[in-house]
């Protein structure tokens, strides 16, 4: 009888991780590994980290921390990073955390089970040395589907989804007869991808692709995400389908620029194409797009995101700033008036649209009046929600040679006011939504101190980064149930409604 051995992953960061996570999942439970929620009931804790900013990379380490206290303490036995962090700095984290007994990068992701294996018995698997992994994939985006031996987090591979569906059943995958392993008879169902989900929300994320070829003086990721590649249509619809197979109500689509998808198929309009069949999957009652580029917006793609049923009307736009200057210091374009003018043709297709951005204030050069501009957008713009980050040197990111660099009492300073300022209008906006109309997918519901509640989200709040709906009565509610509800007032940036469905809430 083979060992058992459990392993719990920790996921730290955004969407993204969490899909890789899962995928690193699937490929330990289709080898025999058996998963747990907590790290303490883990033979090996597995850590998903975010190599974003500094705010993200101390939670990482801090993450790492608190699971290695645990092998005093708890059955866990090894500590190992990967993510974000671990693929940017390899040994270098390696060696400045030795609380880690194992730092993998993405290559190492299709061989985790191997590499697990090796580090729980005592072993030593070498970290990677860091490289540029733009330079793995060609420069021209319309050759690089050809391309092979380049690790993308999150994408899978039909393969290993072959073999984790004939060893794990409980993945309900089943492959291709041509793709099963010799000696394992072929099942009915649909294909589906190297996943296995870690939670029993009604929303999940699906990658569309990795990367990005945008290069903003201020961001390093695609120094260690790579290239921009989509993944295939084909590969995001069985996924989607599979998701739904599992009791998803929501998909929201994820990559780090998802309005360059498809430019690698040969289609940069493939999003258009792909958003409508996504919405007809049966049983998903919404469809949402994050991470979109202001100076990549099209017309035929706000057209789609705004009239096309179960596609939620909701624009998650990479603004950074307004200030023309700052913008172009940031290698962006664009400016205020360019930025109100896309939000008003949005809104003139679908008025109750939801928007939300993230900001950055004190970018070297930024004077009084960048900042002044940047707050007149904000007021002006009826976002909402806002993220609001100060600016900080990020290794290897141009910006890093910049002069004019500010105080880091200035940035404080424009950070706390910009913050009380977003607070404002984020909560003023919510109130401008008294007495409408919502379609809320119930999250969760449950008690607290012998007090039910119930919460959701509407089309206009994504999961994690925006508001939320709280329900007058939690009575009837039941998480992953599309209700309808009225806004009878508001929590700061939080909705409270009373549900209007008699069926659903008797």
């Amino acid at each position: 009888m083979p060992e058992r051995r459990t392993v719990a992953l920790v996921t730290l960061g955004c969407a993204r991780n969490e899909v890789d996570s899962e995928e690193l999942a699937g490929r330990l439970a289709a080898d025999g590994w058996e998963l747990v929620e907590e790290a303490a009931d883990a033979d090996v804790a597995v850590v998903n980290t975010c190599g974003f900013v500094e705010a993200a990379k101390k939670d990482s380490v801090d993450a790492l921390l608190e699971a290695n206290d645990l092998k005093d303490h708890g059955k866990t036995r090894a500590v190992v990073a990967v993510g974000c962090m671990a693929e940017r700095y390899g040994k270098e984290l390696a060696q400045a955390l030795p609380e880690a007994d194992g730092v993998l990068g993405f290559d190492d992701y299709a061989d985790i089970s191997e590499r697990l294996g090796t580090i729980l018995n005592g072993g030593i698997h070498a970290s990677h040395t860091p490289r540029d992994r733009r330079k793995l994939l060609p420069l021209s985006p319309v050759e690089r589907q050809g391309a092979t031996g380049v690790a993308l987090p999150g994408h899978g591979d039909n393969a290993a989804s072959a073999v984790a569906t004939a060893l794990d059943p409980a993945l309900d995958q089943a492959p291709a007869p041509e793709d099963l392993p010799e000696g394992v008879a072929p099942v009915s169902g649909p294909r589906a991808p190297l996943r296995r989900r870690l939670g029993t929300s009604p929303v999940a994320s699906v990658k569309l692709a990795s990367g990005c070829d945008r290069r903003c003086s201020f961001c390093a990721i695609p120094s260690f995400r790579g290239s921009f590649i989509s993944r295939r249509p084909s590969d995001v619809l069985n996924e989607t389908r599979w998701l739904a197979e599992q009791g998803v109500k929501e998909v929201m689509l994820v990559s780090e620029n998802n309005t360059s998808y498809g430019k690698d198929l040969g289609d940069i309009r493939l999003l258009e194409t792909l958003l409508p069949e996504l919405a007809e999957v049966d049983g998903i009652e919404r469809v949402r797009v994050s991470y979109l580029q202001p100076a990549e917006m099209r017309p035929g793609l706000i057209e789609v995101l705004t009239s096309t049923p179960k596609v939620a009307p909701y624009f998650d736009l990479s603004f950074q700033h307004s200030a023309p200057g700052v913008l172009r210091a940031m290698r962006r374009f664009g400016d205020t008036e360019r930025f109100l003018e896309l939000l008003a043709t949005i809104r003139s297709k679908a008025p109750l649209a939801g928007v939300r951005s993230n900001f950055i204030v004190g970018f070297p050069g930024e004077s009084e009046a960048d900042f002044a501009e940047l707050e007149r957008f904000l007021t002006g713009a009826r976002l909402d929600a806002i993220g609001i980050f100060g600016y900080s040197d990020e290794d290897g990111t141009e910006a890093v040679t910049y002069d004019g660099k500010l105080d880091a009492d200035v940035i404080a300073e424009r950070l706390e006011h910009l913050s009380r300022l977003a607070e404002e209008l984020t909560a003023q906006r919510a109130e401008e939504r008294l007495g409408e109309s919502l379609t809320v997918l119930v999250e969760s519901s449950g008690g607290e101190d012998g007090e039910e509640r119930a919460v959701g989200r509407a089309a206009h709040q994504a999961p994690e980064t925006d508001g939320q709906v709280i329900f007058t009565s939690a009575r009837g509610l039941v998480p992953g149930r599309m209700v309808e509800a009225k806004v009878v007032g508001t929590e700061g940036v939080d909705l409270v409604a009373e549900c209007l469905d008699e069926e659903a809430c008797g």
